[in-house]
Formats: structure tokens, sequence, C-alpha cells
């Protein structure tokens, strides 16, 4: 890798449209199987509920988000155990399970999902570069799935976009596992 190339191959950048796409389906299927939404974000500031809620008659689907941008909003908002955010950071697996169980906990959905990350520029780190984005969906069932996405350094909004889609996949699989 010469100087000034990027650690991570470049992508295509995720349109507004590619997400638009997304929610209409995840909406649609769960419709068909009476399934309702919550969300817990932290570095997607609300850009997951705000995509759903894009899309008409999202309101049968779409329950209620949760925007926990800091430690004290998760906290208190969603019962983050405190020593857990000290012990594993903010962004970390275990905080985007408890993001999710906070959800599930503060509100009647049946699904939900959380996204916790670095989007950049800054406050990456050697362990938790930027672009380190940890996913967690769950639903009432018992379902829970975590994923680990390193996007690299593609800038703030293209991490964010690309956690909005990433959150939208976790949430079709679950609904899918639902028998929609």
């Amino acid at each position: 890798m010469s100087e000034g190339e990027p650690a991570v191959a470049p992508r295509a950048a995720i349109t507004q449209q590619q997400l638009g796409a997304a929610a209409e389906r995840l909406l649609s299927l769960c419709r068909l199987s009476g399934l309702t939404i919550a969300t817990a974000e932290s570095c997607t500031g609300g850009l997951v509920a705000a995509t759903l809620i894009d899309i008409p008659g999202s309101s049968d689907v779409f329950e209620r988000g949760f925007v926990s941008y800091s430690n004290l909003a998760k906290e208190t908002m969603l019962g983050v155990p405190r020593s857990l955010l000290q012990r594993c950071g903010a962004v970390s697996r275990e905080a985007a399970e408890a993001m999710a169980a906070g959800a599930l906990g503060n509100s009647p959905a049946k699904l939900v999902v959380a996204v916790t990350g670095i989007a950049g520029p800054g406050g990456g780190s050697e362990d938790k570069p930027v672009g380190l984005v940890h996913f967690a969906a769950a639903d009432r069932d018992g379902r829970l799935v975590h994923r680990e996405k390193r996007f690299g350094n593609i800038g703030r909004r293209q991490v964010r976009l690309a956690s909005v889609a990433e959150a939208l996949a976790l949430l079709e699989a679950l609904a899918n596992a639902h028998g929609g």
C-alpha cells in the first residue's frame, strides 16, 4: 500500500434510494408478519428511524426510536449499566447488546436494532478505529444477533449510511426468521 492510499478498499457509496428500497422491503415484510420495530442508535443519530419513517404508512410498523448518543443517555434511556460502559466501552458488542435489550425493555416493539460505533473523523484508536460499528438485533422470542463491521475511514456520512444499511439488513433477517 502506498502512502495516501486508503487502508480499506473503496466501496460504492450507499445512496438514499438504496436505503429507501431496503426500508420499504423491511416494512412490507413486517406488516405481513404483524411485527413492530424500535431502534436504539448512537453513531447513526436516528438515521435508521428516519429512513424507516420516510416511508409513508410506516407508523403501523415503526414504534419508536431511542437516540442515545452519550453514555448518560445509554444509561438513562436504555438501562445500559455504567459499569459495562466503563469496562467495555460504548463501542463494543456488550454495549450494543445491552442497548438492544434496553430497547426491548422500554418499548412494546417485537424487533429492535441497536447501533454504536465510531463514525469519525476523530475518536478512533488502534483497538477501536474509525469506521468500527457494533450492531445488535433482537426479538421477543429470544433471538439476539451481533455483528461487527469495520467500514474503515470512508468518511463520517458514509460510515453512518453503511450502518443504516446494515441495521436494516439485520432487522430484515430477524423478520424473515418470523416467517415473513
